[in-house]
């Protein structure tokens, strides 16, 4: 507790600092002599000027030039959206990337959940202009949600690099590709930008921003944002509530150099939907959700007396509570120098910082409060103070470009879980969960941990520009993550054992990768990528069941498995082709992964109750092929198309103490073999419209594959239309979108408790929420 308060202080001091995190629509960034990342610049290099038609809204810009596969979802595509979308979400759009959420929005960070090539979100690396996010878990421990991180409003462009991320990326989790998003600067001349959304569900959300303008010969400048949303649910009672302040600082230096200050606050209230089974959908329809604000009911409900529909369930004790909910408060600062030394060297170095506090809950009738009351509350406070730096030189000679760099990272993860009073009927109500950490009515605390990690990466690699038409990329990172734990408090009457706690080491010196492009013609060009990736040890609390961690298990589970637990590490290899032309860019690629020393969370039962251990269970073999093309037949009309096939299964069978699981050669969980994804954008005048849709096969729910959701078609319709400016008004704005446009009723988010290896009749997902109407206002000044 105390760290994290320092930490926070620490943070409030650097106020402004750091990356920048999505800006208005405003690409002023000062260019470098030199940029540190080699890879990209060559990229930038080889890339062809854009054409009249290219200011259509296409969905992705393929990266021409990179010897990886990469794509980038500019700001254009991105206002597609509804203003607030998650940036993650928007990701859904490129082949072998499906994003999921029960919210139109993306934001509901419980059901969000991302996978690329198979690989879930906990085993990517995403970052915010260098800064790393961590794996964008629910109660993350080393990171923090896009969405929390940064005002969509103010992304300037999202890059993908599907297969593996480049080694200088900060990330200590990407087994498969890399998310990283960057900002836009604030603007040379003053002024600013309001917009307002008004929509399904009671949405109201506002954005104001302002820019200073250049304050000085110098280029100072400073801008400031705020975001706020408000939303109902789309079924049941609740809401989603959010506040958030972006700040950013650009101080210009002598030869293109710069000096970049942010900073991020934000305030999230949310309440949850509903966990289903398929049980429950089809007794109790698509439309079940909780209690609140009807205590009665989910007292009623814990003493067995349950509603007509509710009770037709095969559990209806588990297939609604009172409620569900999450509050947290993040802070996040960061400061780059990027030093051009002299024309051909340049030294970038980032200081970061990030606090976060808050809590959930959980009104459970399987635990009764000590006053009689057949149910409580029970609550869980992560919190996560962390702090680091990264520093890189790049020097560029002959035809090479070297490129090394160092990132370390300490970090803070508490967190803790408790039961509160619940009042007896007609003594009160347990009224609104985010109103307040309930500390008063605390009775039981279960437990209590307290982790700390310390995290060093080397890298270093060379961009060797053969001939004007054929590079290589070669290097390696070595990588060091030593984490551990010390439980502060633990009840063994309610966890029914002594509790994981004690260190691990993950490590490896030698991380290389290796690839290359040729332009062998006009327009046309070959790419290939080898790389060797490794994983650390994911942190979480007892139970949580957020994620494969050791420290989920109990202390007897801990200590049998530590001596011979090994870190997730895997091969990716990855080829393809690229054409860019005035009228056709397109893209075709083939890969391979061999993904060895699995963690498996073992859960069965209910989600109340789930039995669990991890161990390495072997590996996972996943052949896949992508194609993309983009269509620019006539000036304003652009038509994308994506298709993307992946073919995942287990290499062994899995022993439990309830015997052999015959999972050899099944297909992976919650993730689709196949996927269709198209956007046709026109702009005519200035009136844009786009309708986009995606096809989704369908996932299997458990790892035998006896269990399954089936796939969706689904469409969203989107227009805007510039009416041009108005005295101090430039460019007035009226946009309208339709998510879900055919109304579909269909499975979003699979596997948030864990998957099981057979049909228990508690495999749990989130519903997709059903065709929803947002209108916006919009304009600068």
């Amino acid at each position: 507790m105390v760290k994290t308060r320092i930490f926070l202080t620490v943070s409030t001091l650097l106020s402004g600092i750091g990356y920048p995190l999505f800006v208005y629509a405003q690409n002023d960034t000062a260019p470098a002599v030199i940029k540190s990342d080699p890879e990209k610049q060559a990229a930038k290099k080889d890339g062809k000027k854009k054409n009249a038609a290219d200011n259509v809204e296409s969905i992705a810009v393929f990266g021409h030039g990179s010897t990886r596969q990469t794509m980038s979802i500019s700001r254009a595509s991105m206002q597609q959206s509804v203003p607030g979308t998650s940036a993650l979400k928007v990701l859904n759009e490129l082949p072998g990337v499906l994003y999921q959420s029960a919210d139109p929005f993306g934001v509901y960070e419980y059901s969000s959940q991302i996978f690329m090539r198979g690989f879930s979100q906990s085993q990517l690396g995403f970052t915010l202009d260098d800064v790393p996010l961590g794996d964008q878990q629910f109660n993350n421990y080393n990171g923090l949600g896009v969405t929390r991180a940064i005002i969509s409003d103010n992304i300037g462009s999202v890059n993908v690099s599907q297969g593996a991320g480049g080694i200088d990326v900060a990330s200590t989790s990407n087994l498969g590709g890399a998310v990283e998003i960057h900002s836009m600067d604030p603007s040379h001349k003053r002024g600013g930008a309001v917009s307002q959304t008004f929509g399904s569900n009671a949405t109201f959300r506002t954005y104001a921003r302002l820019d200073s303008g250049d304050l000085n010969e110098s280029g100072t400048r400073f801008s400031v944002s705020y975001a706020r949303l408000n939303g109902d649910l789309w079924k049941g009672h609740g809401y989603d509530h959010s506040d958030q302040v972006n700040a950013k600082l650009v101080q210009p230096l002598a030869r293109e150099s710069s000096l970049k200050v942010f900073f991020d606050w934000s305030s999230t209230q949310q309440f949850d939907y509903q966990d289903m089974t398929k049980n429950w959908l089809s007794t109790a329809g698509s439309n079940l959700s909780n209690y609140y604000p009807d205590y009665t009911a989910a007292y009623q409900a814990a003493q067995g007396t349950y509603p007509a529909q509710i009770s037709k369930t095969n559990d209806p004790k588990d297939a609604a509570y009172y409620a569900g909910t999450a509050n947290r408060v993040d802070y996040l600062g960061g400061i780059t120098l990027d030093e051009n030394l002299t024309s051909n060297l340049n030294w970038k170095t980032t200081l970061y910082g990030h606090a976060d506090t808050g809590y959930s809950t959980w009104t459970t009738p399987y635990k009764a409060s000590p006053n009689g009351a057949p149910l409580s509350q029970r609550v869980q406070q992560p919190q996560v103070a962390r702090g680091g730096f990264e520093s890189a030189v790049t020097w560029k000679v002959a035809r090479h470009t070297l490129n090394a760099g160092v990132w370390y990272e300490y970090g803070n993860f508490e967190t803790g879980r408790y039961f509160s009073q619940a009042p007896l009927l007609g003594q009160g109500t347990l009224g609104n969960p985010t109103n307040g950490f309930p500390g008063d009515k605390i009775f039981a605390t279960a437990w209590h941990e307290a982790f700390s990690s310390n995290t060093f990466v080397f890298h270093m690699q060379d961009t060797y520009r053969v001939t004007d038409t054929l590079k290589i990329n070669a290097g390696f990172k070595s990588m060091i993550v030593n984490a551990g734990n010390s439980v502060l408090a633990q009840d063994q009457t309610i966890n029914g054992k002594p509790i994981a706690q004690g260190h691990l080491e993950a490590s490896n010196a030698f991380l290389p990768q290796i690839s290359a492009n040729w332009r062998f013609l006009p327009h046309h060009e070959l790419f290939f990528d080898v790389s060797h990736n490794m994983r650390s040890f994911p942190e979480d609390g007892f139970a949580t069941n957020i994620s494969a961690s050791p420290w989920t298990a109990s202390q007897a589970s801990f200590q049998e498995t530590k001596k011979n637990l090994k870190p997730e590490t895997d091969w990716v290899y990855e080829g393809g082709y690229r054409f860019s032309s005035q009228y056709i860019s397109a893209l075709a690629s083939l890969y391979r992964i061999n993904f060895s020393n699995r963690l498996q969370l073992i859960s069965s039962s209910r989600g109340i109750d789930p039995v669990t251990a991890v161990q390495n269970v072997g590996g996972v073999t996943t052949n896949g092929a992508e194609a993309s093309i983009t269509l620019r037949p006539v000036h304003g009309l652009s038509i994308y198309n994506s298709f993307s096939y992946a073919h995942s299964t287990y290499d062994q069978n899995v022993v439990t103490s309830n015997g052999l699981q015959a999972i050899r050669g099944k297909l992976v969980p919650n993730y689709p073999q196949f996927m269709y994804k198209a956007n046709i954008a026109y702009q005519l005048g200035d009136l844009n419209l786009h309708v986009d849709g995606s096809y989704i096969s369908r996932r299997e729910l458990t790892y035998t594959n006896d269990l399954h959701v089936p796939g969706y078609f689904l469409m969203n319709f989107g227009a805007r239309y510039n009416f041009g400016d108005a005295g101090p008004f430039k460019g007035i704005n009226a946009s309208f979108n339709i998510y879900n446009l055919a109304n579909k009723t269909y499975i979003a988010t699979t596997n948030e408790l864990g998957n099981n290896f057979a049909n228990t009749g508690y495999n749990y997902f989130l519903m997709g929420a059903p065709r929803q109407f947002f209108g916006t206002i919009s304009t600068a000044f």
